[in-house]
């Protein structure tokens, strides 16, 4: 990850921390002053966003780390371990917020919220919401996903506010038992993002292919080079945010050891330009044979 694609994520992580820090202060006040459990346990979790984001700006700083004698390859792969602790935080807080939602409704020790606690769910949920759609644009374009994690764990708060709104209506309008039963929804829901980003973040460590729409672009770039008869073999790997690729092109049998160095230079200065996910391109050239024109392997 390029240096410029650091600093994009720190300019987001800075201003999303700015903002979370603020709002959990002012939520767990208007849930002391309020009497509201829901609105100071809301507060807590917007805390918890804080380290998330940290957590997501570590994993993207050493992921932005050159290659070094250890590490040959790079540090791609570090962000995906960093989205996996991220995934397992989330994970955690859903089981978190599900479980003191389940002991609330089975003691039934419910209570009527004050209206500051209803104002702040409010700005939670506005708060929040903005903050999940400003991280998530800036991970597409820097292709993270530690920020992907990072922006569903600012979805997961909005979520979780949005229950905590429709538990403190409901309690001040005689339905006390809303707001548990509201929580455990919320819960259920960060709990499949958490699952769904683990998975994602696992994808990622085992060597997982390109999807198709890139095995699509890069077989036909590779036979749009003047040279190139056909493909005999293609295999990517996901590394982090990048790809690697190893891919055998067949030339004419009868062409010089040059020309045929030079054909897959092409290959390979096409690939790494065009496609930006591709960090290394390594290309092996084969003698064309009329007979695997159409069997050469991809994965």
């Amino acid at each position: 990850m390029e240096n410029k694609s650091y600093e994009k994520a720190k300019n987001v992580s800075i201003k999303t921390i700015f903002v979370n820090v603020i709002l959990s202060i002012f939520k767990i006040t208007a849930g002391i002053i309020g009497s509201s459990s829901a609105m100071f346990a809301d507060g807590i979790h917007t805390l918890s966003d804080v380290l998330t984001t940290l957590v997501a700006l570590i994993g993207i700083k050493v992921a932005s780390k050159k290659a070094d004698e250890n590490h040959p390859y790079g540090h791609e792969k570090y962000e995906s371990v960093f989205a996996k602790i991220l995934s397992i935080i989330l994970l955690l807080t859903g089981v978190a917020i599900g479980y003191e939602a389940i002991i609330l409704l089975i003691k039934k020790e419910f209570q009527e919220p004050g209206k500051i606690s209803l104002y702040a769910a409010v700005i939670s949920v506005m708060a929040k919401e903005w903050m999940y759609r400003y991280t998530l644009k800036a991970s597409i374009e820097i292709k993270s996903i530690s920020m992907e994690a990072d922006a569903w764990h600012h979805r997961s708060d909005a979520l979780s506010s949005i229950g905590t709104f429709i538990g403190i209506l409901g309690a001040r309008m005689g339905y006390p038992a809303l707001d548990p039963i509201a929580g455990i929804v919320v819960a259920a829901m960060i709990i499949k993002v958490g699952v769904e980003l683990y998975l994602k973040s696992v994808s990622e460590l085992v060597d997982e292919s390109a999807d198709e729409e890139t095995i699509d672009e890069i077989r036909e770039k590779t036979m749009s080079v003047k040279g190139v008869k056909a493909i005999n073999d293609l295999k990517t790997r996901v590394s982090g945010n990048t790809i690697y690729v190893d891919i055998d092109i067949a030339v004419k049998s009868t062409i010089t050891v040059e020309e045929g160095h030079d054909i897959s230079d092409e290959v390979h200065e096409l690939l790494e330009k065009d496609i930006d996910a591709i960090k290394h391109c390594m290309v092996h050239v084969e003698p064309y044979k009329n007979k695997e024109d159409k069997n050469y392997n991809v994965k």
